[in-house]
């Protein structure tokens, strides 16, 4: 995919720019098959980015796949507000509301822009014109692809948007170009009074659903980087955000997290990015920075072990790092074929990267892929017993061939792509191997955390 270069043009900067629009971002009601509050971040980007571009318009965000609200909550909002733009988030097995909240939008606000966005209709976006939509946004970031696709309805029927398919009476027209790529100086950093931080709470409390986020302890999650060059087969993220990665300044990160930690009652911080040490020189300069403030605040961060050594981890952990996730994948050889280089790692590197991590004082979190083309279940077995064995904890997940999402997929087909389940036709698995394999995924976890212990709460009374 040809991806642009970062860019500061926004397409609703002009004619629209003083336009009163009434604008609804939302993840419709659903059972998450997963939860990590940096993918729901987008959520916030996007409205916040819509409020810049029209700043006398009115923008509500609902994540009810978070805040679980009726559909008569939801017919009561969409009948009440009767929006101009609707722009509603997916995710991988993020379509399972998606047919009944438009049901309710078209019936009930009819006259309302929809727009969907979100990584699975940006990775499969042809499956998404059979959905009762306006536009879909194709490539590019979230937020510049909503406010294309809104300036295109109001500029007429023969206006097109870079990054976004619009639909036109009963056809599609295709995406004029690329969608763009926001500089991170352009990103909306959301305020802590805008997302419901206590159900992100009851989410993580059961340590043992594998979920990115400290139980008992709450979260500021901070979007530190998006892109990133290494090419995992499986991971979209260089798809839609691009091969290169973007990365907030070291300043107005430690900016955010101070000002966030005075406004409301954070426990840790989430630094969210794809390869979070890719950028040494960046991370060192923050953890001066961090460790410049006494090291007040305790984070995690999520990378890969090739862009970790020793002295990295170490200084780290002194500007309180107290959780290293890495994206292991597999020590089973035989997967090596269909990994990037960089992920070739063996025993003796998970060895090292866990010594370096207890000296440390470092919790060490390493992702499994279970179905991984090349290796076996017994392959995945063995690899999470490593991992155990050198006391770190395993977070197992099932492959997804992301490869093979195609345009002709109905809602339930895609939905099988949420690293859970196993994708039917996708793998050479026998019965018995397959309930082998999900009971890696799905068997009582025996490696829950206890890295809350040591941070200490500030949001609410928790039993450590």
């Amino acid at each position: 995919m040809s991806m642009p270069q970062p860019s500061t043009t926004d397409p609703a900067r002009g004619t629209h720019y003083g336009r009163h629009l009434r604008v609804l971002i939302i993840w419709p009601p659903q059972i998450l098959s997963y939860f990590n509050a940096g993918h729901h971040l987008a959520l916030y980007q996007v409205a916040g980015h819509l409020r810049r571009s029209f700043p006398r318009g009115s923008v509500r965000v609902i994540d009810g796949t978070v805040e679980q609200p009726t559909w008569k909550d939801v017919g009561d909002d969409l009948f009440q507000h009767q929006y101009d733009v609707i722009a509603v988030m997916n995710d991988f097995d993020g379509v399972a509301g998606l047919c009944a909240f438009l049901s309710y939008a078209r019936r009930l606000s009819p006259s309302s822009l929809l727009i969907a966005f979100g990584r699975l209709s940006s990775l499969n976006p042809g499956a998404f014109r059979q959905f009762d939509l306006d536009a879909v946004v194709e490539s590019g970031d979230f937020e510049t692809g909503v406010v294309a696709a809104t300036t295109a309805f109001l500029d007429g029927p023969a206006a097109t948007a870079d990054g976004v398919s619009l639909r036109r009476g009963s056809s599609w027209v295709e995406a004029a170009g690329p969608g763009s790529l926001l500089a991170p100086g352009d990103w909306i950093l959301p305020g802590a009074d805008e997302i419901p931080y206590e159900r992100h709470d009851a989410l993580y409390s059961r340590d043992s659903n594998k979920f990115c986020g400290i139980p008992r302890r709450r979260e500021l999650v901070v979007p530190a980087a998006r892109g990133c060059p290494i090419g995992c087969a499986y991971c979209e993220v260089p798809g839609i955000f691009g091969r290169r990665e973007r990365r907030l300044p070291v300043e107005r990160t430690v900016s955010y997290i101070e000002e966030s930690f005075r406004s409301a009652p954070f426990d840790y911080v989430a630094f969210y990015a794809p390869t979070f040490t890719l950028d040494r020189g960046w991370v060192l300069r923050l953890c001066e920075r961090l460790a410049a403030t006494g090291s007040r605040y305790p984070w995690k961060c999520a990378t890969t072990m090739h862009h970790l050594d020793e002295n990295l981890v170490r200084r780290m952990g002194a500007a309180g790092c107290v959780r290293i996730s890495v994206g292991l994948e597999t020590l089973d050889a035989g997967g090596h074929s269909g990994l990037p280089r960089a992920k070739h790692k063996d025993e003796r590197d998970l060895e090292a990267l866990a010594r370096w991590c207890g000296g440390a004082g470092i919790e060490l979190n390493c992702f499994v892929v279970v179905g991984l083309p090349g290796t076996t279940v017994e392959g995945a077995r063995r690899t999470i017993a490593k991992v155990h064995e050198v006391g770190a904890r395993a977070r197992p997940t099932v492959y997804c061939p992301i490869e093979q999402l195609h345009s002709e997929m109905t809602d339930h087909d895609m939905a099988a792509f949420n690293r859970q389940l196993f994708v039917d036709g996708t793998h050479e698995l026998s019965n018995r191997e397959l309930h082998e394999a999900y009971g890696l995924v799905f068997s009582v976890a025996r490696d829950e955390t206890t890295v809350f212990r040591r941070i200490p709460s500030r949001a609410h009374d928790h039993t450590a």
